[in-house]
């Protein structure tokens, strides 16, 4: 079965790492996965194939669309909009999974909507269309009419919503009040994670030269655009450490953080802090570490529960999303929350010990099924077409 799975990631990294793991769920079938962000090179499944659209990004404040070096964004759309239709045309897909949209990505309507109306007029072959969101929606101005807007086409042209959470942490209508009035199936799948494979400790340890009297700190952010402050924090309290046992630490800077502040962490690298741009195993690290410090984002959060890694996470402050996700899953025990005070290097290192001396792991009961869940619905789903 041929499916077209649209994702489109313009500021991180993490939209396009969940879609990527119900891709690989999708063993069994064709998938072509959309992107159009910044480029991300890791090797993809036998049976995945990326179609990459030009190059479109966000900026920080999510206000608008930007075009690489400054180039014409509207003729940039025609092009990418042309492009899209003209893979329908051939691939004549089965199923178009379409991650967040219309719940968001709203500035994608140019090349979604005449997709969405040429299956829905007959203009292209027959189509069965769901959405793939995560469990926290961003807040938008103008809520209410945002909401009746996003009913509107979910009940015109979608045909399924699968919510990859576990209603026992978040629920989709804590962030989208008018859940009730979606017509189609809301499916909720748990959440989406990849889980380190047995030996993963062990193997990532000897790996990187830790040795079982030692602590391994790893600290990351995501895709890095906003995350400087907070590694640049971690790596300054590093020399603070006072704990019984010699430590090492992994950076991780995340792929698209800008070249002038990697030259600035690189100068507090050095010995046993090891800077690297990009974890293709990030599970596995997790794993291998007695403390992560990191970004609250779906993706990492869910990576912190599957590796059962004792963690302090700094939310990104600009929306609800990452807050509440980490707060509630600092109630249960999984995690603790960096708050903007403690972002002084004394502070950092102070909380850093703190954790590293417990030595626990943390354990809660939380679905991180979701890729499989969300293929074998789908799959019964479209057997019914």
């Amino acid at each position: 079965m041929k499916i077209v799975f649209y994702c489109q990631h313009v500021l991180g990294i993490g939209h396009f790492f969940r879609s990527l793991e119900i891709c690989r769920a999708l063993s069994d079938h064709d998938v072509v996965l959309v992107s159009g962000g910044p480029p991300i090179d890791l090797d993809l499944p036998p049976h995945v194939t990326e179609v990459r659209l030009p190059e479109l990004s966000m900026d920080a404040e999510f206000r608008e669309l930007r075009a690489p070096g400054g180039g014409d964004i509207e003729a940039l759309k025609q092009d990418r909009r042309a492009r899209l239709l003209a893979l329908f045309r051939q691939e004549a897909p089965a199923l178009f999974l379409v991650e967040l949209y219309p719940f968001g990505r709203r500035a994608f309507r140019f090349e979604i909507d005449p997709v969405l109306a040429a299956i829905a007029g007959g203009a292209l072959p027959p189509c069965r269309v769901a959405c793939s969101v995560r469990d926290i929606l961003v807040e938008k101005p103008q809520a209410a009419d945002r909401e009746a807007w996003v009913i509107a086409v979910l009940n015109r042209h979608f045909g399924a919503v699968l919510v990859h959470t576990d209603p026992r942490l978040v629920r989709l209508e804590e962030t989208f009040g008018r859940r009730a009035e979606i017509r189609i199936p809301v499916i909720t799948t748990g959440f989406i994670s990849p889980r380190p494979a047995p030996g993963d400790r062990a193997r990532v340890r000897v790996r990187r030269g830790v040795g079982d009297a030692e602590d391994l700190i790893v600290v990351s952010a995501g895709g890095g655009s906003v995350g400087f402050p907070l590694i640049e924090t971690a790596m300054r309290a590093f020399p603070l450490l006072r704990g019984g046992r010699p430590a090492r630490m992994v950076v991780f800077t995340g792929p698209f953080m800008p070249a002038e502040e990697v030259a600035r962490l690189t100068r507090l690298a050095g010995g046993p802090v090891t800077l690297e741009r990009f974890a293709t195993d990030f599970p596995a690290e997790l794993a291998a570490a007695d403390l992560s410090v990191s970004m609250g984002g779906y993706n990492t959060t869910m990576n912190l529960l599957a590796a059962e890694v004792p963690a302090l996470v700094w939310p990104f402050a600009q929306n609800r999303e990452q807050r509440l996700r980490a707060e509630r899953l600092a109630a249960l025990g999984a995690l603790e929350v960096i708050q903007a005070a403690d972002l002084a290097p004394e502070r950092l290192a102070a909380a850093m010990e703190r954790i590293l001396a417990r030595r626990e792991r943390p354990r809660v009961a939380i679905d991180l099924n979701g890729a499989a869940a969300t293929a074998r619905w789908l799959e019964s789903w479209l057997a019914t077409a």
